[in-house]
């Protein structure tokens, strides 16, 4: 028994994050991910390892190095990303990307899918009103005009 009174977790659990040992080791997930810094609208990231489900300001593993989105320059370690990547972080979609448009991984970008947003009633209303008033395809000519005729061989 704990001194509390309460027992002790075989699988101590932090941060909503359960942790596992393996062979007497902590494993954690980690993940590499963009951790946002600057000022207002003028936004610049860093590279970071954190835990997964970690919250942004919380203090990551490792720093990796900046990224400047207006110029965007990314000064990585890719000795350190490439570390990283083997002992099992996973980069996000966006960090991913990243990593691979710099030339620091050579794999396949892969597809960021966003939500599209839902279209409003009154937009939504005006494609079904649209279809009803559709102009003739052909022009109309006038009564003493006649259509050119061509020669047949």
């Amino acid at each position: 028994m704990h001194p509390g009174g309460r027992p002790r977790r075989a699988f101590p659990e932090r941060a909503g994050l359960l942790l596992f040992y393996f062979c007497g080791t902590l494993i954690r997930m980690l993940a590499i991910k963009l951790q946002r810094i600057g000022k207002k609208h003028q936004p610049t990231y860093r590279l970071v390892v954190a835990e997964k489900r970690s919250k942004m300001a919380a203090p990551p593993v490792e720093d990796l190095g900046p990224y400047n989105p207006f110029t965007k320059e990314l000064k990585v370690s890719g000795e350190r990303a490439a570390y990283w990547i083997r002992a099992g972080a996973q980069p996000t979609l966006t960090a991913h990307n990243l990593l691979v448009s710099h030339g620091i991984l050579s794999l396949p970008k892969r597809a960021v899918k966003m939500k599209s947003p839902e279209p409003s009633k009154a937009a939504a209303a005006a494609p079904e009103a649209a279809p009803a008033e559709q102009p003739e395809a052909e022009p109309k000519q006038e009564p003493g005009a006649e259509a050119p005729k061509t020669q047949e061989q």
